[in-house]
C-alpha cells in the first residue's frame, strides 16, 4: 500500500517542496543554536527576502524565536521536528540512497544526512550528530575506540553525549598526528572523545609522517610500544575520507611523491594509505599506529565523510572493502549513485 507521502508527492509537488525548505530551515536553525538571518540565508543560498518571509512564518506558528541576537527554535520546534524525523529520509529521498548504497558495497548500515558539507557547514554538524549516534550505539564495555584526525571526526567528537552506562571504555588515536592543526589532531579527538563520555583515553605524541631513522627509532621506545599494542587491540575504528591529492598536499609531501600519486591514480586516503578508484592501496606512509591488517581484524570499521567534492574518495575506500558502517551527506550519496547506474 503506498503511504501518504508517496500520495503527496505526485498530487502535491509543490507542497512537498514547501515542506522540505521549512523543514531545512527549522533544523538548521537547531543545529546552530543561535543564528542570524544573513548567514543562515548564505549557507541556504537563499536571498535575504525570501528567508524573511519563511522565518516570520515560522516565528507566528511560534516554532522559533527572534530576538537582537538572532534566530532560536522553541520548544514547539524542538517538538515538531523530533515528530518529523521519521519521515525526514523518505521525504528528501534519502532512504532510497541509503539503501542502495548499502546493496551495492554489501555494508552493513549507511546513513545519508541531508545537504552538502562542502557549502554547508550545517551540513557537516549534522555528519558529526549522526556519527556520535552510529558510534554510541556500537560501543561495548571494556571497549577500544580508534579514531583518525580531521575536521569531520572532530565534530564527530563534539556531538558525544554521556551514555547511561558503558565501562571499562578506553579511546586511541588510530595513528600519530603531530604537525596537523591541534583542533584536528588524532591525539586531541580521542581524548575529547573520551572525555564527553566518561572513558578513558591514551595518545601517540609522535608525528604523522616519519623518517626511516625516526620510525627505526620510536618503534624500540616502551611507551610508543605500549600504546601501539593498545591501538592494535582496537574492537572499533572511526575514520575520516580525505581526497588523496589534497591530504598529501596537507602534510607537506614532496612534490615528487604527490606527482607519483597522481601517476599511481591515487583517489583517496585514510588510516594514512593511499586507494586508487579500485580501493587498492597504491602508497603507504610511513606511521606509526594501525595497519591494514589491523583494520581487517577490527568488528566495526565506521567511515564518515561528506560533500560532492569527496564523492570519487569514498566510492574508492569502499572498494577497499572494510567498511561496515557509513556516514555520508546526500551531496556525496547522489554521486556515488549516479556513478553506480
Amino acid at each position: 500500500m503506498r503511504t501518504i507521502l508517496e500520495v503527496q508527492k505526485q498530487l502535491l509537488p509543490d507542497l512537498m517542496d514547501v515542506l522540505k525548505k521549512r523543514y531545512t530551515i527549522l533544523h538548521q536553525i537547531m543545529l546552530s543554536d543561535v543564528i542570524g538571518r544573513r548567514t543562515l540565508a548564505n549557507s541556504m543560498q537563499m536571498t535575504e527576502r525570501v528567508l524573511r518571509a519563511e522565518t516570520d512564518l515560522l516565528k507566528a506558528q511560534g516554532l522559533i524565536e527572534i530576538d537582537s541576537a538572532g534566530m532560536k527554535i522553541s520548544e514547539a520546534g524542538h517538538d515538531l521536528l523530533q515528530q518529523l524525523e521519521p519521515v525526514a529520509k523518505e521525504l528528501f529521498g534519502l532512504s532510497e540512497l541509503e539503501e542502495r548504497i548499502k546493496q551495492a558495497y554489501g555494508l552493513q548500515k549507511v546513513v545519508v544526512v541531508p545537504g552538502d558539507s562542502d557549502i554547508s557547514p550545517f551540513a557537516k554538524r549534522e555528519l558529526g550528530k549522526a556519527g556520535a549516534k552510529a558510534l554510541g550505539q556500537v560501543m561495548n564495555d571494556n571497549d577500544v575506540v580508534a579514531v583518525t584526525g580531521g575536521s569531520t571526526t572532530a565534530e564527530v567528537a563534539e556531538q558525544l553525549t554521556p551514555p547511561t552506562s558503558l565501562k571499562g571504555v578506553w579511546f586511541v588515536p588510530a595513528r600519530g598526528g603531530l604537525g596537523e592543526s591541534l583542533e584536528i589532531q588524532a591525539n586531541t579527538i580521542a581524548s575529547t572523545m573520551a572525555k564527553r563520555v566518561g572513558a578513558q583515553y591514551k595518545l601517540l605524541h609522535v608525528p604523522d609522517l616519519l623518517s626511516d631513522h625516526a620510525y627505526e627509532s620510536l618503534i624500540q621506545d616502551p611507551s610508543v610500544q605500549e600504546i601501539l599494542q593498545l591501538i592494535r587491540q582496537s574492537r572499533i575504528v572511526i575514520h575520516g575520507i580525505g581526497d588523496a591529492v589534497e591530504m598529501a598536499r596537507r602534510r607537506k609531501l614532496a612534490t615528487e611523491i604527490v606527482e607519483e600519486l597522481q601517476e599511481q591514480g591515487a583517489v583517496s586516503e585514510s588510516f594514512g594509505y593511499y586507494f586508487n578508484d579500485q580501493g587498492e592501496v597504491v602508497h603507504t606512509m610511513l606511521t606509526l599506529g594501525m595497519r591494514l591488517q589491523d583494520i581487517e581484524r577490527t568488528d566495526v570499521v565506521i567511515g564518515i565523510a561528506g560533500g560532492k567534492s569527496k564523492a570519487a574518495a569514498i566510492h574508492s575506500v569502499l572498494r577497499f572493502g572494510q567498511e561496515d558502517i557509513l556516514i555520508i551527506d546526500e551531496a556525496a550519496a547522489e554521486v556515488i549513485v549516479a556513478e553506480m547506474e
